[in-house]
Parts: structure tokens; C-alpha cells; sequence
């Protein structure tokens, strides 16, 4: 039997190169999967008694594999049982295509059945398959996202990308700054929390033979920057 295959390309990111011939029957399958219970041993006996026994669907076995739903001996993981809830299905699908496929979604946030001549170029570059290979494989991840929860696979993110742009500031107190420097609400010094970027902050020091108040100036910055 085949074993899935999967390309990591850095961190969080991978490509399943696992392809079915019958992709127009990927809905029918896992909506019999989801009518029915998971077994102890995914087998291609089990795949003849929810009917399909054709050899055509025995690749759906490492598909599964690949998506998580089974582990390499053929058990059913928690994820295969959790898509048997109907209020799931769709977000799970969903989360093991973005686990499974992310390198497809570097290249194309929200990608579509348009976008099928660059998903097979992907694997064609990916794997050296040939044109029959990569399209096989691009067809079965459209048909795959089919069934997911769109609100799951593109909203998700988004939503992740737009809190990490909002900038977090934090004011210095102005209890620890000198006199002439608090009572100008405009020189209070402003700066964001988010220590991944990278700001160039410059500090104007007072010019005072007090060792306090350049003591109290850098505790400020120390808990508001890095604490």
C-alpha cells in the first residue's frame, strides 16, 4: 500500500503528496464516513464493507493517514471522530487541509479551483511529478476543500494577521520622568510592546547630577518594554 508523503519546507509548513484517480468521489466518501462509526483498524476490508471496494479507493487510506485522521498502523485518531459530528465535519476538514497543505496556502491565501494551473505547478516543482501526477494531486486537494468550512480556513487567519498588526503602546509614567519632561504631555515617550519588531528609540537624558532620576528613567523602561 502506499504511504503518504509529505514535504516540510521550514517551520509549519508542508505539502501531502498523496493523490486518489476518483477525486469526483471524495464528498461521497467522507460523507460515509460520517454517517457511519470509526472502527478499531481503517482497512481495505473496512473500505469494502461502507462500499468501495474497488481497488481505485484504496489510496483514500494513506489520504487519511495524511490528514490526520488515521495513525500509520490504520487507528482512528480523535480527529476522525470528531468529524463524525455533522456540527464539526467542516471545521475539521478544514484544520487538517491547513495542517496538511499549508505550502499551498503560501502561494495563494484563499485558493480555488482558478487557481489549479499554480497548485500543479507547486507539486511539479515540489516532487518532479509529471503533468498527470501534479494535476491528480491538485485535484484532490480541491476536491478536499469542498468540504471545509471556509470561515475556518480563511477566516481564521486573517483574523490572527490583523491582531498581530495593531500596534500595543505603552506610556512611560510621568511620576518617574523630570519635572520639566512631565509637564509637557507631548514629550511623554510612547512604544510599543511587541518586542519582535524592531524600533530604533531614542531617550534625551536630563541634564542633572540626580543618580535617582536616571535610575527611575530606566525602570520605567524596563518594565514597560521589557517585563
Amino acid at each position: 500500500m502506499q504511504q503518504p508523503c509529505a514535504k516540510v519546507v521550514g517551520n509549519n509548513m508542508a505539502l501531502l503528496n498523496q493523490s486518489v484517480q476518483v477525486t469526483g468521489q471524495v464528498p461521497k466518501f467522507f460523507e460515509t464516513l460520517r454517517q457511519g462509526q470509526a472502527p478499531d483498524k481503517f482497512s481495505r476490508a473496512f473500505l469494502k464493507d461502507i462500499g468501495f471496494a474497488s481497488s481505485n479507493y484504496l489510496a483514500f487510506i494513506p489520504l487519511l493517514k495524511g490528514l490526520g485522521f488515521l495513525t500509520p498502523d490504520g487507528t482512528p485518531t480523535q480527529r476522525y471522530r470528531d468529524f463524525l459530528d455533522p456540527t464539526q465535519s467542516g471545521r475539521i476538514i478544514a484544520e487538517a487541509i491547513k495542517e496538511a497543505y499549508s505550502d499551498i496556502f503560501i502561494i495563494k491565501s484563499q485558493p480555488t479551483k482558478s487557481d489549479r494551473k499554480a497548485i500543479t505547478g507547486k507539486y511539479k516543482s515540489a516532487f518532479n511529478l509529471s503533468e498527470v501526477g501534479a494535476e491528480r494531486a491538485a485535484s484532490t486537494f480541491l476536491a478536499l476543500l469542498e468540504l471545509a468550512d471556509e470561515k475556518v480556513l480563511y477566516a481564521a487567519k486573517s483574523q490572527n494577521q490583523s491582531a498581530a498588526a495593531e500596534p500595543k503602546e505603552v506610556p512611560i509614567s510621568p511620576e518617574v520622568l523630570p519635572p520639566g519632561v512631565a509637564s509637557n504631555p507631548q514629550s511623554l515617550v510612547s512604544v510599543p510592546r511587541d518586542l519582535k519588531l524592531h524600533y530604533n528609540i531614542q531617550i534625551h537624558l536630563p541634564a542633572t547630577k540626580d543618580v535617582e532620576v536616571y535610575n527611575a528613567i530606566f525602570k520605567s523602561l524596563r518594565e514597560h518594554l521589557i517585563d
